[in-house]
């Protein structure tokens, strides 16, 4: 499966850095997306590819000039494609 994640930033110049998570009990993907402050786009894409079947726990953390922290986390399921054995 291919899971796009979008998170939308509002510009501001502490903005630093955004990472995103996804993660299971046998998965780990991580992205991290340098932020050029109030110059960053508001919107970002992250995908991950060939995520296996199982429960995930999708996290967004943006991070800014003083190592501050806003995180949003989401779980979602991957289902087995139609006619899978699993």
């Amino acid at each position: 499966a291919v899971l796009t994640v979008r998170t939308t930033i509002p510009p501001d110049a502490e903005n630093r850095e955004l990472e995103v998570v996804a993660s299971s009990a046998d998965y780990y993907r991580s992205s991290a997306i340098g932020l050029d402050g109030a110059n960053a786009p508001s919107l970002n894409v992250v995908e991950f590819k060939s995520l296996p079947t199982g429960m995930y726990e999708v996290t967004s953390t943006l991070i800014d000039a003083h190592g501050r922290r806003a995180i949003a986390s989401r779980s979602f399921r991957v289902a087995p494609a139609l006619g899978s054995s699993r």
